[in-house]
């Protein structure tokens, strides 16, 4: 399926990918799970996902392509937000009974809106320009310039997000421990699936140009 793909055709399944992964973690962010002990929201599960794109658009795109995508899917973001809350303005006919349930699961507080909002755009642009920033100091280390970026990316995104979102709602150690296990959950994650973050660096360098 991809096999004859040039760099210019997959930056465009990319940019999808990317949009897609994120306006989903920010539906499935509204419910949390218990991992051990620790609280994290659903979000986490796909998440990652967006920096591993985000890592494979800097490393082969370069910071201004990357910053390109994480623009669009801000705007993409706040127009799927825009659509939900008219949609749930809107009123239902009497034989709709889920209106409850879809106000529940697709809106969302001013307060949560801007802390997505916030951290999503200050943790990617971190997260691709560390990776372009690395890789012009040491080239060949690129598992190196993958878990730091995601590491920093993803920590900044976790402080603004959950103190933005949630300060004052809970105990501050409780915000810390959250922070803490959000970014180190989605660290982990990378460093677990590095081997394809990889190997998709490796083939997307090796494909022609246009």
């Amino acid at each position: 399926m991809f096999e004859n793909l040039t760099k210019t055709e997959l930056y465009a399944i990319l940019t999808g990918v990317f949009t897609a992964c994120l306006i989903i973690s920010n539906i499935i962010a509204g419910k949390t799970f218990d991992f051990f002990s620790f609280v994290l929201p659903c979000g986490v599960i796909i998440f990652p996902i967006i920096y591993i794109v985000n890592d494979v658009l800097a490393e082969v795109y370069g910071y201004e392509k990357a910053r390109r995508i994480i623009l669009l899917g801000f705007f993409m973001n706040l127009i799927a937000v825009i659509c939900y809350s008219v949609t749930i303005w809107l009123p239902a006919p009497a034989f709709f009974e889920n209106s409850d349930a879809f106000n529940v699961v697709l809106g969302s507080t001013f307060r949560l809106l801007v802390a997505s909002f916030a951290a999503y755009l200050v943790g990617s642009l971190v997260n691709a320009k560390l990776m372009v920033l690395m890789k012009e100091w040491d080239e060949e280390k690129l598992f190196l310039r993958c878990i730091v970026s995601t590491l920093f990316g993803e920590g900044l995104d976790a402080v603004i997000f959950i103190f933005i979102g949630f300060y004052g709602t809970m105990p501050l150690e409780a915000l810390i421990m959250m922070i803490i296990a959000q970014a180190l959950f989605k660290t982990l994650y990378e460093i677990i699936v590095y081997p394809l973050t990889r190997q998709v660096i490796f083939r997307v360098r090796a494909m022609p140009e246009s």
